[in-house]
């Protein structure tokens, strides 16, 4: 909206070629790899632990509304602080633009004759570009917070909110240093920490002026308030004799209560500590000895930059709750491969690629917007309980109404729009494929894609859909049917299941059968619109989202089970969102959304499966969470607990990182998918365990395509790159299963 463009750096999400050729970069950084991954695995044991024995989702429930609280009296709180503020002396403004923040900061500067100024890390200053515009008017600048200066030196933007320099190594640094002080590099971590001291000092000394950030502006007592991890923050505020604040209008609150409510939740959050190791607060102006007159002079510089008509925006609004802990970033499994310098413009991570937009403009963020495998672990862990996910597919649905979407995105929609056409072009397909099919998988992709998209096989379109299988299926098993006493369940087939991984469907309704579920397929149903939701193709989502409300709308089901936890998280979670404009479909999807259950959960809580009614295997079993399992409908223990029934339950690290499917994420980041692959796959080799099991298609086709290619490439490599069907038809490999195939191999022959 009123960002301005950061001149002299560069961008590489500006096109769509060049940001694939950045990410590609970045995953060859092996030093930025290792660095992330051990921070990823650190942070999510660290956030555990800080978080353990407290009601952590009720404390981030005090957050959300204690920001939308603030939020719905945003004019009201900035005039209260302003009138406190100004009692105790401090001098108060209000920007709408970046463009006005810098020139009232450049304004104070040259007003008061300073030359020299010292900031502390602020991501509001980053926002409006500051330190160039203030270099511009001949002052010189330095950031204080290590992480800051570092790349300050570089000429650098941050690559994180909370940690801006974690992508540098401490060889770098001393580069950097060694060029400062005409020194040779020592990278004994110390002694550059002693360097930083020494040189920062002087500036703290010579400094005019003093820029801060803010984390609260406390309209009823005019406070200000800043946690940090340096004491440079202090020092900032304390000895320059003007300090300037520059606040978001998102960082007011009403009294101390809400912000102690935030400070709860954010140092857990952000660095995993119960509080940050300064937590200061500044109310008034005090005597400063160094100046003529005693006076010290205070500035509170408030910024709209476009939050106030995201505000008014019912869809997005709550974005503004972002109490910039940096968490989103800390657990997204894209970040983690490539760092914030591609996962952001100003704001890294997801929030980052929200803001943005709303921030800095389509332009910017149409090619990072897509960059969400949408597994939704930035959802879980929000201090401030903010939908990122589903944000993120709002704002590409807007991109796509405001720049048009892309063909391929129309295509797609259209024929996934029109059921009776969708299943047409599948059948045809199914013949199509034959030539090139062995097995169960595509023998070989077209040569224009497999460069990209040949790091997994992908399996054939099956001979016959569920859906053709049912009447013949209906039909053996009538008798059992007919004097079912068991829950009535309904089965949501979705895609994959319905045409590609039928058999998956099949044993499962099996597996119904055993408990005498009354088990009913609805023919008529469609996509449960989750991929038109992730292409930005919200009326096409819409569409087939109908389709289903009707399909499953019999009063006498007990419950709708999906095999698939997307399509269950989707029509669950989302379907009341999708319709909350109209009270008839909204009153369907409600209803639909409390009997919509995933398959373990269906045969674990309700069905009741038993020791008794397996004989496990001894094989060794991983067991996989699909991303909507567990973070999208909160089940984490059912499947774990059928495979310990079933099979060798073998513990494993990162169950519940996303394996980089993501559906059609997996087509537009093919680089970034296969890396989310790999590193899972390997995860699995070295646990030692023989199967892999997951309650998800998507899953299944990227995990087993995974394991398939690596078969196929290891046997080539055997016979020196001339390897046939046969060759790698008998090279050994992990398993892998969808759950329902898993329970049924191993349940008692007398069951069946």
């Amino acid at each position: 909206m009123n960002g301005q463009e950061r001149d002299g750096r560069d961008y590489p999400a500006a096109s769509s070629k060049k940001y694939h050729k950045s990410l590609n970069q970045a995953l060859e950084d092996s030093f930025l790899r290792k660095t992330l991954d051990k921070f990823a695995v650190q942070y999510r044991s660290s956030r555990e632990a800080i978080f353990s024995g407290l009601a952590e989702k009720e404390l981030i429930r005090e957050v959300a509304l204690a920001k939308d609280g603030a939020l719905s009296r945003i004019g009201e709180l900035y005039g209260e602080f302003a009138q406190k503020a100004r009692e105790k002396g401090l001098i108060v403004h209000r920007a709408q633009t970046a463009q006005e923040a810098r020139e009232i900061i450049s304004n104070i500067a040259r007003e008061n004759g300073a030359k020299k100024v010292i900031k502390s890390k602020s991501m509001t200053a980053e926002e409006i570009d500051l330190n160039r515009a203030l270099e511009g008017a001949g002052l010189e600048v330095v950031e204080t917070d290590l992480g800051e200066w570092i790349i300050q030196l570089r000429d650098e933007p941050p690559s994180h909110m909370v940690l801006p320099a974690i992508h540098l190594s401490r060889f770098q640094v001393a580069e950097e240093f060694a060029k400062l002080t005409a020194g040779e590099p020592d990278t004994d971590i110390g002694k550059l920490v002693k360097v930083a001291r020494r040189e920062l000092r002087a500036k703290f000394a010579e400094a005019d002026l003093g820029v801060t950030g803010a984390n609260f502006a406390v309209a009823a007592s005019g406070a200000i308030g800043l946690c940090t991890n340096e004491g440079n923050a202090r020092l900032t505020t304390n000895l320059p004799r003007i300090h300037v604040a520059l606040i978001g209008l998102d960082k007011l609150v009403p009294t101390a209560a809400e912000a102690l409510s935030i400070l709860r939740v954010l140092p857990r959050n952000a660095t995993a500590q119960p509080i940050t190791t300064y937590v200061s607060w500044l109310t008034g102006i005090v005597d400063y000895g160094a100046a003529a007159d005693k006076g010290k002079i205070v500035h509170a510089v408030f910024l709209d930059n476009g939050r106030l008509d995201l505000i008014k925006d019912p869809k997005c609004r709550e974005v503004l709750r972002c109490v910039r802990c940096g968490a989103c970033a800390n657990v997204c499994p894209v970040f983690r491969l490539v760092g914030g310098h591609r996962m952001g413009y100003v704001y890294i991570g997801a929030i980052g690629l929200i803001l943005t937009y709303f921030l800095h403009g389509r332009e910017k963020a149409k090619n990072l917007i897509n960059n969400c495998v949408g597994c939704e672990a930035c959802k879980d862990v929000c201090a401030a309980g903010i939908d990122l996910s589903g944000i993120i597919s709002e704002i590409r649905a807007r991109i796509n109404e405001e720049d048009g979407a892309p063909i391929t995105s129309s295509l797609l929609s259209a024929v996934m729009g029109n059921r009776d056409l969708f299943h047409a072009l599948l059948k045809y397909a199914k013949y199509a494929q034959k030539p090139a099919v062995t097995g169960s998988f595509v023998r070989h992709l077209p040569e224009i894609v497999a460069g990209s998209h040949g790091f997994r096989a992908l399996p054939a379109i099956a001979n016959r859909s569920f859906r053709e299988t049912w009447p013949q299926l209906e039909a053996q098993m009538a008798p059992k049917l007919g004097q079912s006493k068991g829950p009535r369940v309904a089965v949501m087939a979705g895609c994959a299941h319905d045409f590609i991984y039928p058999e998956q469907l099949v044993e499962a309704v099996k597996l119904l059968l055993i408990k005498e579920a009354k088990v009913s397929f609805p023919t008529d149903q469609s996509c449960c619109g989750l991929p038109l939701q992730a292409l930005g193709q919200r009326e096409a989502s819409l569409k087939t989202a109908k389709t289903n409300l009707r399909a499953f709308a019999a009063k006498d089901l007990d419950y709708v089970v999906s095999l698939c936890p997307s399509c269950a998280n989707f029509m669950k979670n989302r379907y009341p969102l999708l319709f909350a404009h109209d009270p008839d479909l909204l009153e369907m999807a409600q209803n639909l959304s409390a009997r919509v259950i995933d398959f373990s959960s269906l045969v674990k809580n309700v069905l009741k499966f038993s020791p008794d009614d397996f004989t496990p295997g001894s094989l060794k079993v991983a067991y996989h969470s699909p991303c909507h399992l567990g973070r999208g409908l909160g089940v984490h223990q059912e499947p774990r607990q059928l495979i310990a029934l079933a099979g060798q339950y073998l513990k494993t690290p990162e169950e519940e990182v996303c394996c980089g499917f993501g559906g059609s994420y997996s087509l537009k980041f093919p680089e970034i998918s296969a890396a989310l692959m790999k590193r899972k796959l390997e995860s699995i080799d070295e646990s030692g365990a023989e199967v892999l099991v997951t309650d998800c298609p998507g899953c299944v086709l990227q995990l087993r395509g995974g394991e398939e290619q690596r078969k196929r490439a290891k046997a080539a490599a055997q016979a020196g790159g001339q390897a046939k069907a046969k060759d790698y038809a008998q090279e050994k490999s992990l398993k892998i299963q969808h759950i329902s195939e898993f329970l049924s191999e191993n349940i008692k022959k007398a069951t069946k």
